[in-house]
C-alpha cells in the first residue's frame, strides 16, 4: 500500500513538471532562439521535454514491478 502511494506522488509531481515545461510563456522562450543544425530550438525543445516525460513515467511506472 506504501509503495502504490509513492508512485502515485512521483506521478502527480511529474503531471505538475509537464505542465511547467509546457507552460506558454516557457515555450515563447525558445520560439525566439535561432536554428541548431537547421532545426528551429522550438522543435527540440517540444519533442525534448516529451520525451522527457514519457522516460520518466516509464521509469515511475517500471519501479512498481521490481
Amino acid at each position: 500500500m506504501r509503495r502504490s502511494n509513492l508512485i502515485r506522488q512521483r506521478l502527480i509531481a511529474l503531471a505538475f513538471l509537464g505542465a511547467f515545461l509546457f507552460f506558454s510563456p516557457l515555450v515563447l522562450l525558445f520560439d525566439q532562439a535561432p536554428a541548431i543544425g537547421g532545426i528551429p530550438l522550438l522543435y527540440l525543445y517540444l519533442f525534448g521535454a516529451w520525451g522527457l516525460i514519457i522516460g520518466l513515467s516509464a521509469w515511475i511506472l517500471g519501479m512498481d514491478r521490481e
